[in-house]
């Protein structure tokens, strides 16, 4: 018997009778149904059309304030509720790797739905990934062929994300270079994956570099919206 990933109880599997009848392979569960159940999914046509937060508005306030990059788009695929919360904090900060694959599947059906010709994971710099051992961000993505486009400016993180407020995050400045050569992504309609799309500066600061290097299409996709 294995248990739920984030509450640790025990996981029982339900077979449907399509699956019996036919010798469907069944996928194994890692999250259980209360946790699942918690979940706040974002429909695509209930959410903002810049960066995808739930909103009954075609643009959520703070889209309309933006001045820049007016054709970028973000898909969220949930809201950042305290279940994602402790999802992320379990496997980004506590280092459980084995997150990693609970929305893999799910990112790869939106990732297949772009139709991108580049997937592009945002960054961490070089001393995080030493000391957390991973890049959650390409944990999400390892059902899907991505390229590593960007590169951080910084070899070390001065003050994380998460511990800044929302007006030192739009005040970050740009933390990305370009990892390959212009010429890759010429005329190419570009995919940024990250995990958490709070005031949209990062994923912003992103596509901002690719669509300088000659990107057609610059789109976004984040697991949450907060």
């Amino acid at each position: 018997m294995t248990e739920c990933l984030l509450c640790h109880r025990p996981l029982l599997t339900q077979l449907t009778l399509w699956q019996l009848l036919n010798f469907q392979p069944v996928e194994d569960e890692l999250l259980c149904q209360t946790c699942v159940g918690q979940l706040e999914p974002i429909p695509v046509d209930q959410a903002c059309t810049g960066c995808g937060r739930l909103c009954a508005k075609q643009y959520c306030s703070d889209c309309l304030r933006w001045q820049t990059l007016p054709n970028f788009k973000n898909r969220a695929l949930f809201r950042y509720n305290d279940i994602l919360k402790q999802y992320i904090s379990q496997y980004k900060f506590y280092g459980d790797y084995r997150l990693k694959n609970v929305f893999q599947t799910q990112i790869k059906r939106e990732v297949e739905r772009f139709d991108a010709d580049l997937v592009i994971p945002i960054p961490v710099n070089p001393a995080t990934l030493q000391q957390r051992g991973f890049n959650q961000v390409a944990g999400l993505l390892e059902k899907v062929e991505t390229t590593d486009g960007l590169a951080t400016r910084e070899l070390v993180k001065r003050q994380p994300q998460s511990e800044k407020n929302r007006q030192q995050r739009l005040q970050t400045e740009q933390p990305f270079v370009i990892n390959l050569a212009s010429e890759k992504f010429n005329k190419k309609r570009v995919l940024i994956v990250d995990d958490i799309y709070t005031t949209g500066r990062t994923i912003r600061h992103a596509a901002t570099l690719l669509q300088n290097a000659g990107a057609s299409e610059v789109m976004g996709l984040t697991l949450a919206h907060g």
